[in-house]
């Protein structure tokens, strides 16, 4: 079949699916892209000529910004459990290394996204050609390879022969559960134009099998002792409890054993709010119940999770003298950190199996009975942040509330299976501790990388993964401005997104920091300069509710706790095809949040003028004692006879 390179690359993308469990699904929902020099010619014209010639097999969506359509593209992946995925096209230069940000965010979350940027000529017949990277060192290097350290898989097809082993290979990666994340193929705009006889079976439908591997049966045996031998076990549930569509096995799993649950970000509602077994949040942005648990823990057993620097509290959450680690995960890496044992093999699978191992065995009554005090004396408090008593209020300026009311409205007035979507400031921890999920798709924070700028983006790719849900994008200011242009995307598709936009004039996240290590919300202000040429002066007239209009949204500005609650229901009553209704509030950044007494390790500096930076030090070098390395050997159920015989003779006989 003669077929430019980029008509090719749509037509395989087009009949690519999915599989798993015996459900079939197209692999992907379409292409997102900003056509410019480079692309505009090669895929442009192959997107527009499948659009013109019936259905189209990939569907284009104009973009406003690279970075932000990569977002867009990460959001959906994850709200479909890593079955579907986008395509992203750029333009040559700028417009391919603005998406390096958003492919670091899809590759450390380990989410599928294709990435499509066009590049130079590769024949070289030109030069140098708009937008060039020109190296005195190397020819052969172009702005394309600043994506491959953020991806996990890249190749530079430089003549069309080599596309189809190219397709084949992303697909591999992309369908792949432990491999995936970004995978980038780039495309020099001179090879997206040129024609080639490709074979047709290449664009035959083809089908990718999403692999469930079992866990081996010895380790599965060796966990379960390790399980029926501990006193105070917890499980950290990651994110791979919804990739793997384990929370129906996890919920079996605790309710048979008794063992409590803590939560990672991305494992939030594996779950949901009420679940008996429930602790909440673990680690730094935590919950007291959590964190209780997991101090006194003796064997963690990690779901799914990649074990980062928040849900261990920088290596302070664990302190029991003999606390030891159960790994399961589908991914070799991260089944093998803090020297546990690893039992790799897919989630759902390996909890299945673990409860039929432990059939009989379950935690003692008082263990049951601190699961239900710690929790109620948490649940207490959010609702009291929720609903924060007049000494708290009183001191607010008219017309501002505290964060905690305007995540407690959002939350009890949307209804359980909409979704709340936000990424970076202050908002991930306190959703993360403050959040009641009421159903297991209902919570979306990217906090693995933690990206200013994803909210908007990533409230339209779960929108488009799940259009029978309402979608809530909670962002502040700080983050709002780095991409708002992405409003303009679900105006034009008519994607129905409920913005909520907390103003607080300033980065509210780095400034409650700067504070608690000493540097006093330097530089995280939005103010003018001050006569002495301090960055202390008044707050600057920057009006978001008139900038989300100028870009077409619905917007409602909101001065109290009643008119939040009368626009959330509007915004609820809007019809699907609305588009974006964005809900403006102003919140103090002063006012109390959440308290878990958790730690985070983030230096400070050794020596200072400042008495707060001194201060900040030594409360930091007392926080840094109760650091530990998490290195404890896990017995894996080999009798340590028979291992004492292997050492001594070099073989096992």
């Amino acid at each position: 079949m003669r077929l430019t390179v980029g008509q090719a690359v749509v037509r395989f993308l087009g009949q690519q699916l999915t599989e798993r469990d015996g459900e079939l699904h197209p692999a992907f929902a379409g292409c997102l892209g900003i056509f410019g020099h480079g692309n505009v010619a090669g895929l442009g014209q192959a997107l527009l000529q499948d659009e013109r010639t019936g259905v189209p097999a990939l569907p284009y969506v104009l973009a406003r910004n690279e970075q932000a359509m990569v977002h867009t593209a990460t959001a959906y992946a994850r709200a479909s459990n890593r079955l579907r995925m986008w395509a992203c096209t750029a333009s040559v230069g700028p417009g391919s290394t603005n998406m390096v940000t958003g492919a670091a965010l899809a590759t450390v979350n380990r989410l599928p996204v294709l990435l499509l940027p066009s590049g130079t000529f590769a024949t070289r017949a030109t030069g140098s050609v708009l937008q060039q990277l020109e190296l005195p060192v190397a020819g052969d290097v172009t702005v394309n390879d600043a994506l491959r350290p953020v991806s996990r898989w890249f190749d530079r097809v430089s003549r069309p022969e080599q596309l189809a082993d190219a397709l084949m290979q992303a697909m591999r990666v992309l369908t792949d559960p432990v491999e995936t994340g970004a995978v980038t193929i780039a495309l020099p705009q001179d090879v997206q134009a040129q024609a080639h006889d490709f074979p047709d079976d290449l664009f035959d439908e083809r089908v990718w099998h999403i692999a469930r591997p079992p866990a081996e049966p010895s380790q599965v045996a060796a966990t379960a002792d390790l399980i029926r031998n501990a006193q105070r076990p917890l499980v950290v549930a990651g994110g791979g409890v919804h990739y793997s569509g384990a929370e129906d096995a996890l919920a079996a799993f605790c309710e048979a054993t008794g063992i409590a649950v803590g939560e990672t970000q991305a494992g939030k509602g594996s779950l949901v709010h009420g679940h008996p077994q429930l602790l909440g949040a673990i680690g730094s942005t935590g919950t007291t119940a959590a964190n209780a648990f997991a101090r006194d823990a003796d064997l963690v057993i990690g779901v799914g999770t990649r074990w980062s620097d928040f849900t261990t509290a920088s290596r302070t959450a664990f302190q029991d003298n003999g606390v030891r680690f159960i790994n399961i995960n589908v991914g070799r890496f991260d089944a093998g950190k803090h020297a546990g044992l690893a039992l790799v093999g897919d989630a759902r699978e390996a909890l299945t199996a673990l409860t039929a191992q432990l059939d009989g065995h379950r935690t003692d009554a008082s263990y049951t009975e601190r699961i239900g005090r710690e929790w109620q004396q948490w649940d207490e408090h959010v609702e009291a942040i929720h609903h924060p008593p007049a000494e708290v209020t009183d001191q607010l300026a008219d017309g501002v509330l505290t964060q905690g009311q305007v995540l407690g409205a959002v939350n009890e007035h949307s209804d359980p299976r909409d979704v709340v979507v936000c990424a970076a400031g202050s908002m991930p921890g306190d959703l993360h501790q403050l959040w009641r999920v009421r159903d297991r798709g209902g919570y979306h924070v990217e906090y693995g990388y933690s990206c200013m700028g994803y909210e908007i983006p990533g409230g339209i790719g779960v929108r488009l993964a799940q259009p029978d849900r309402d979608v809530f994008v909670l962002v502040g200011d700080g983050s709002y401005l780095m991409m708002p242009s992405e409003l303009v995307v679900a105006v034009q598709e008519r994607v129905k997104i409920v913005v909520v936009i907390v103003q607080n004039h300033g980065f509210g996240s780095i400034g409650a920091l700067s504070e608690s290590l000493g540097s006093q919300r330097f530089g995280t202000q939005y103010r003018y300069r001050s006569d002495d040429g301090r960055l202390d002066g008044p707050h600057l007239p920057v009006d978001l509710a008139a900038n989300a209009r100028s870009l077409g949204a619905h917007v409602v500005e909101v001065a109290s706790v009643e008119e939040l609650h009368t626009a959330i229901r509007e915004a609820k009553a809007a019809p699907r095809d609305f588009g974006p209704f964005v809900i403006h509030v102003e919140t103090d950044p002063s006012a109390p949040g959440p308290d878990n007494g958790a730690w985070w390790d983030v230096p400070v500096a050794e020596v200072s003028d400042l008495d707060t930076t001194r201060t900040a030090y030594d409360d930091y070098v007392d926080h840094r004692k109760a650091q530990r390395p998490l290195l404890a050997p896990t017995r894996s159920g080999v009798d340590p006879a028979r291992s004492a015989r292997t050492r001594q003779t070099g073989a096992d006989m």
